[in-house]
């Protein structure tokens, strides 16, 4: 069964609505530059209106080791998702304390990079960015190299999923989960619902395929 993350999540609404859908976590922005980016207290506000059994990851973009372990802990997230250059060093640190998801940013006709250097990281996050970006983008990653990727490795598959095309990603690169934020948006930060409804459906009939 591939499970799904929402990503990007803003508000308490949304939150709920995602954990009403089936999500298995929602992903809470904690990038300045990001237009999903909330504060702690908002964060926190989330974290406690979703029931149990919701998992919640933290998104981080080149932080020293130490606030994030002090957030993630404040908050009682589940994960932190590390989603910049991180170093395998700063990665083994941060998993001491609490798991980590390491995004690695695929661009476009480049190779995967080699992801066990990452040793400690629990899962793998691919999306698509360029060397300036760090997700959110709303292009597709290469599935070709997401599927390889998975044969050997937790894979979380990012980057343009959508409602429309969610299905055809989850039966071609059978990853460990899906992730979307901007797919399922009416402008970004701002789920919407409809959307979120049918890419639930999506999954729903991919898993049982």
């Amino acid at each position: 069964m591939v499970r799904v993350k929402i990503c990007g999540v803003t508000n308490v609404a949304d939150a709920q609505l995602c954990a009403d859908l089936g999500a298995h976590a929602v992903g809470l922005n904690f990038y300045p530059e990001s237009p999903r980016a909330i504060s702690p207290f908002t964060a926190e506000k989330i974290v406690q209106a979703l029931p149990p059994f919701v998992s919640t990851a933290g998104i981080f973009v080149n932080w020293a080791p130490e606030p994030v372990v002090a957030l993630s802990q404040a908050l009682g997230l589940n994960f932190a998702q590390l989603h910049g250059d991180e170093t395998p060093q700063v990665v083994s640190v941060v998993a001491r304390k609490i798991p980590v998801i390491k995004a690695v940013r695929l661009e476009q006709g480049s190779p995967l990079p080699p992801l066990s250097k990452f040793r400690d990281a629990s899962a793998f996050l691919l999306d698509t960015a360029g060397s300036n970006e760090f997700g959110g983008t709303g292009r597709t990653t290469d599935w070709q190299v997401a599927q390889r990727a998975a044969r050997s490795q937790r894979i979380i598959l990012a980057g343009g999923l959508t409602p429309e095309n969610v299905a055809e990603a989850i039966l071609t690169v059978r990853p460990y989960a899906v992730d979307v934020a901007s797919g399922v948006e009416f402008r970004p930060g701002k789920k919407d619902h409809g959307k979120l409804r049918a890419f639930f459906h999506e999954v729903n009939r991919a898993n049982q395929l």
